[in-house]
């Protein structure tokens, strides 16, 4: 699915970047949208949003993080996908732009993965990455 780019309202699919940053993509697979819709119903909040932040650690120098949020800041960038709304904050983004957000359940377990086509690179266990 292509994404397209509105910096007023994102509509269904869209990307949305904070006013000032860089208009790059960022993707949001079908699978990852329907697991997050998945846990937010568990949750029972329906207000709540996918936050993909990248923070300092790991084996190879910065980690990717997942958490729930209810708020959208003023400079976050926004993606939305199938009714389910991921949020990234600036200084996360930059390390983010280009990349896909998946979701895969395997012989090795469940989680969220991301393609990062900004690591020069990640660990064994995907959760790390360099640049």
């Amino acid at each position: 699915m292509e994404t397209s780019i509105d910096t007023s309202h994102p509509a269904e699919g869209a990307f949305h970047a904070a006013e000032g940053a860089a208009l790059a993509e960022l993707g949001f697979s079908s699978r990852a949208a329907t697991k997050v819709r998945e846990l937010i119903e568990d949750e029972g909040n329906p207000a709540l949003k996918l936050r993909v932040f990248i923070t300092g650690g790991g084996c190879s120098g910065f980690s990717y993080g997942f958490t729930f949020d209810e708020d959208i800041a003023d400079d976050d960038s926004v993606v939305l996908r199938d009714g389910v709304t991921a949020v990234v904050d600036p200084m996360s983004f930059q390390y983010l732009a280009g990349a896909e957000i998946d979701y895969r359940e395997d012989l090795q377990g469940a989680q969220f993965v991301v393609t990062n086509p900004n690591a020069s690179s990640t660990c064994g266990c995907g959760n790390s990455f360099a640049i």
